[in-house]
């Protein structure tokens, strides 16, 4: 056979969604063999990724590519053997001198003259021969864990070029030696092991699940076959060859390695960049790839190139003197935006002439826009958080830790866009509601902080929902172990931490095993506002009723599942128990509130059942109900229970937060009865609809002041 097919999709569902998709797509043809490459983006200059080792496709750029697209066109293709390009099995394909002419291929295909070349390690073989081949073509080069024999023990191991690679990979090869796993024999014999084993070496740092995870999927869209004839033919250039091309390069060169990078030794680096007059970058934690640390990554590839932040937007008003907020609110749900639009208002209480800016997206945006608030230009260019819950839904059923876990190229972009923001405006206070990127990348990278930083959220500790998985309750143990070890090893970068709510609302859990008690290391790390309803609790509940057009002597059940749009499946089963809820409650009026991203054109009809789109003041008609039924989120779920009324809720399956924080804190106000959509049926809805509209409840209070009680420890730092 001299040729695989590709795979028709190489995106799978552990890759997640993207934060931006290609504006044009495409294959060239080259020795008979078709490329796939991607554009994106526009511009006068292009920075082009270059593939790596056959192993894994263009995808591997997943992290560079949305944020520098937002400035200048950005080309990738597959290498042959990989991703949606043909599988060759000639070893002469997979040369040095042939990438590079594939390179040129998908160049001359997509108009681009000259381009800044990107390369990651074995990709700095074909990027050098382009730099000194075609120094008309090539703006820039930069080098990221080159897989180059330049230093002593490199050449020792590879000896002179490929001849020298296949004698190393002899059948006498000891067990123990570097590149062991790599005989052809043993990658055919358990391929899918031979992987693992190459990935967790390019992936030696802490908490790296998530890209060991990602990358063994790509290793295994290939296979033994295509990648044993890598092998083969010219793979490995002689370091004769190597200085020789060195000394040709012309261009600005910029060589980052990794002092735990165990594939390509520090000292390949350090020549590199001496024979090519380049500048050496050495990062102290990073392994040997781009994805463990891409805010560094893309820092750096950046300042080389000369991309300067996007100017200052002009429709942003300057302080004038005046102190200025950057408040980042979560669009996972509609409550972050009720709760913070409420701090930021008492905010302005204690300093009347703040300014508020938000960087939001949609659905937070629609309770921005009307509450007046400013919404920050730059947040069109957010990637879509929401869009990205509800590809991950099932019926009625969100493993949310995955679904979070799966948004990491979400949210290197969405924390790129707020480095730019703040790069080019001065704020006096960050204020994060449960912006995961902010809080993380500030961590990891804390000479970006130029400002304080106030941290909030509702709740603590990834809890798995099987205790039985050992898988999951290892990966949260680690997600945990990760924010934690963040936190206290750098306390100065949330100069405020504040939990929305009180002490015993907390899960009475640990971590994971031998971790801290979730209470007790909350308690030690973070201030308690208790829980920010966003307004008032009802007194004249009648007058209410009469003012939103609700009869005194009807019984009015509210339908409402939230703002990410997870919940259609709930909203037509609850429809559809509403003719039997009917018969049962004659007087019986039922509104079912699609949401902002569900589409009410796209739910069923029944007559006398209403059906209505976005409602911004909602909490009202929840505050006048006889009863509601909604979904498992926090927000909703506390207005009702602030404001004395009964209702029945449906945590969604798999959902960590609605199963296990949730009811913890409902439970402690007494409020609330949950059931399982799974066993579920119409007629049982319709019987506890029944049961509980307009039930007497017994709740405990919840408190008025916490948007007060949060803006007060928030407005210390102004």
């Amino acid at each position: 056979m001299d040729k695989l097919t590709p795979q028709a999709e190489v995106d799978s569902p552990v890759d997640g969604t993207r934060a931006r998709y290609p504006d044009e797509q495409g294959y060239v043809e080259r020795a008979g063999n078709r490329l796939f490459y991607e554009l994106y983006g526009e511009g006068e200059e292009t920075l082009f990724l270059l593939p790596t080792w056959t192993l894994i496709h263009s995808r591997f750029w997943k992290a560079q590519i949305p944020y520098f697209a937002r400035q200048i066109r950005v080309l990738t293709f597959d290498g042959l053997g990989n991703g949606k390009s043909d599988r060759p099995q000639h070893p002469r394909a997979y040369d040095f001198a042939a990438f590079a002419e594939d390179a040129l291929a998908v160049m001359d295909a997509t108009g681009t003259e000259r381009a800044h070349l990107v390369c990651l390690s074995r990709g700095a073989q074909w990027t050098l021969k382009l730099a000194a081949d075609h120094p008309e073509r090539v703006e820039s080069a930069v080098f990221i864990g080159a897989f180059l024999p330049l230093s002593r023990r490199t050449r020792a191991l590879y000896k002179s070029g490929s001849a020298g690679m296949r004698r190393k990979l002899g059948a006498t090869l000891a067990p123990l030696h570097p590149l062991g796993r790599m005989h052809p024999a043993k990658m055919a014999s358990d391929y899918r092991g031979f992987v693992e084993w190459w990935i967790e070496r390019c992936s030696p740092e802490p908490h790296s699940t998530r890209h060991i995870e990602l990358a063994n999927d790509w290793g295994l869209t290939t296979d033994a076959q295509t990648l044993i004839a890598t092998l083969g033919g010219d793979v490995m250039l002689g370091s004769d060859r190597i200085y020789e091309l060195c000394d040709r390069v012309g261009c600005p060169v910029l060589v980052i390695n990794g002092d735990r990078d165990v594939v390509t030794p520090s000292r390949d680096a350090e020549l590199l960049a001496k024979r090519t007059g380049g500048r050496l970058i050495r990062s102290k934690r990073m392994g040997h790839g781009v994805s463990r640390w891409p805010v560094e990554i893309n820092l750096a590839i950046r300042d080389f190139i000369g991309l300067d932040p996007p100017p200052r937007d002009p429709t942003v008003p300057r302080s004038n003197g005046r102190p200025r907020a950057l408040y980042i609110s979560s669009p996972i749900g509609l409550g972050h935006a009720r709760r913070d639009v409420a701090i930021a208002q008492e905010m302005r209480e204690l300093h009347p002439d703040l300014q508020v800016d938000w960087l939001a997206q949609d659905p937070v945006t629609r309770v921005l826009e009307a509450e007046g608030e400013r919404v920050h230009p730059a947040s069109e260019h957010l990637a879509n958080e929401c869009a990205h819950i509800e590809s991950e839904s099932a019926e009625h059923d969100l493993h949310c830790f995955h679904a979070y876990r799966r948004m990491d190229e979400i949210f290197v972009a969405n924390y790129m866009l707020f480095n730019d923001v703040v790069e080019r405006e001065h704020y006096d206070l960050w204020i994060c509601d449960e912006g995961w990127e902010i809080d993380h990348f500030l961590h990891e990278n804390p000479s970006l902080k130029k400002a304080p930083f106030v941290w909030l959220t509702d709740f603590t500790g990834f809890l798995p929902m099987d205790p039985a998985d050992e898988r999951e309750a290892y990966l949260t143990a680690d997600y945990n172990t990760e924010r934690i070890n963040h936190v206290e090893g750098l306390p100065e970068i949330r100069d405020r931490a504040i939990y929305v709510g009180n002490p015993e609302d907390i899960v009475d859990a640990h971590f994971g095993p031998d971790l801290p008690h979730i209470r007790e290391w909350t308690e030690r790390h973070f201030d308690f506002s208790g829980h920010v309803t966003g307004f008032e609790p009802v007194v004249d509940r009648e007058a209410l009723r009469a003012e939103l057009g609700y009869d005194a002597d009807e019984r009015v059940c509210i339908v409402t599942v939230g703002g990410s749009g997870v919940g259609e499946a709930l909203l037509r089963r609850v429809m559809a128990a509403y003719p039997e809820a009917k018969r049962a409650v004659p007087d019986l009026r039922m509104i079912v509130v699609a949401g902002p991203r569900i589409d009410p054109a796209s739910l069923p009809e029944a007559d006398g059942l209403e059906v209505r789109a976005y409602v911004h003041d909602l909490y009202k008609h929840l505050a006048a109900c006889d009863l509601a039924v909604v979904q498992g989120g926090l927000t909703t779920a506390m207005e009702l229970t602030a404001n004395r009324r009964p209702f029945v809720y449906f945590p969604l399956r798999h959902h960590f937060e609605q199963n296990i924080h949730v009811p913890n804190r409902l439970r402690r106000y007494r409020s609330g009865r949950r059931m399982d959509f799974e066993d579920s049926p119409p007629e049982a809805i319709a019987a506890a609809i029944a049961e509980e509209v307009g039930r007497e409840v017994d709740y405990l209070p919840v408190e008025t002041h916490g948007a007060r009680r949060a803006a007060a420890r928030i407005a210390e730092l102004l």
